[in-house]
């Protein structure tokens, strides 16, 4: 799908001040690797995961995510009547319904016209939301859009952490629960324009996505876990993934030349090794910040993109791809020329 008129207005982006070292998770957890006779330092090597975010126990996912919605906003240089559209893509939340839109809208003072939901598709829910308003703004429905997302790994950690501190964790055990000590936590909202309102001139082409949903059981996660079949649930993806640039290189013009940056979703070291092995393309080309983030869900790849451009690693006119795989299993590329 080409996009015609549509353009990243603003990115902004917060993080949790709570840093969580992989060395403190493994040290609690010294009982368990002599246990399973592994060590501690080829598992960290693994995954690449140095270090990740949690916000404080009391914060409320809804002030976060009105906060930097409003920063987005403010940065845009619009105003809130401009906004015809303001969607959440969390996984996580403080509670099912109404939708955590619903809070934004009402937060930020939007206008009634203007519609409010939440979408939910994994880590590609915040892409896929970029995707749906660009039609929509493409299409003539609305002018400007907001996205928000906020994510938040704590719960999931300490239980990672506890379950496999107090219980006879085997190595099967211990390989479906890992990924739930990699998650991150973080926040991020972007504002999507029109050309008669677009100043920043980050344009977003088009976008490509692939669904191979007969792994959909290959991660499962809930509230305060997730249980991953890691081995499995990476090859496929990966698989996925290349049937997708195929893709992106029919509808996108897509090159491994042609592109000056890589937007991953960050999962871990042996994941974006093998994906960018698997489409033979330069890892020096892919801002990583998995080893200071881990996995941000949905939020990791605008976030990554967003301290991709505030150190300067991203300059004007240069194509982006963003790629990310989700638990699904789904796959979706997009293109930004900044």
């Amino acid at each position: 799908m080409l996009h015609k008129n549509v353009y990243l207005q603003s990115l902004v982006y917060e993080l949790p001040k709570i840093v969580v070292t992989t060395e403190s998770i493994f040290n609690g957890l010294g009982e368990t690797f002599s246990r399973l006779g592994i060590p501690a330092s080829w598992v960290a090597a693994l995954s690449g995961v140095n270090e990740r975010r949690v916000w404080e126990a009391d914060d409320s996912l809804i002030d976060i995510a009105c906060r930097v919605a409003k920063s987005a906003l403010d940065r845009s240089g619009l105003k809130p009547e401009d906004i015809g559209c303001v969607i959440c893509t969390s996984v996580t939340k403080d509670f099912i319904e109404p939708a955590m839109a619903c809070m934004v809208h009402e937060a930020l003072g939007l206008s009634p016209s203007a519609v409010s939901f939440d979408i939910s598709n994994a880590c590609l829910a915040f892409i896929n939301g970029m995707s749906y308003v660009g039609q929509m703004i493409d299409g003539g429905v609305i002018k400007a859009a907001l996205l928000v997302d906020v994510e938040n790994s704590r719960f999931v950690l300490e239980k990672t952490r506890n379950d496999m501190k107090t219980h006879d964790t085997d190595l099967a055990d211990f390989s479906k629960r890992f990924a739930g000590l990699t998650l991150g936590s973080g926040a991020v909202a972007a504002v999507l324009t029109d050309g008669a309102l677009n100043t920043a001139n980050h344009r977003i082409t088009g976008s490509v996505s692939l669904a191979d949903t007969k792994y959909c059981r290959s991660c499962i996660g809930s509230l305060c876990e997730i249980v991953t079949d890691q081995t499995r649930l990476m090859k496929a993806g990966v698989e996925l993934a290349r049937r997708t640039w195929d893709v992106a290189a029919q509808t996108l013009g897509w090159t491994p030349e042609a592109l000056k940056h890589f937007i991953c979703h960050q999962v871990g070291a042996s994941h974006i090794k093998l994906l960018f092995d698997t489409l033979k393309l330069d890892i020096g080309k892919a801002f990583q910040t998995f080893p200071f983030l881990g996995n941000v869900g949905p939020a990791s790849a605008p976030i990554t993109m967003a301290i991709a451009a505030e150190r300067g690693i991203i300059k004007a006119g240069e194509r982006v791809g963003i790629m990310g795989i989700g638990s699904g299993l789904n796959c979706s590329m997009m293109e930004i020329v900044w």
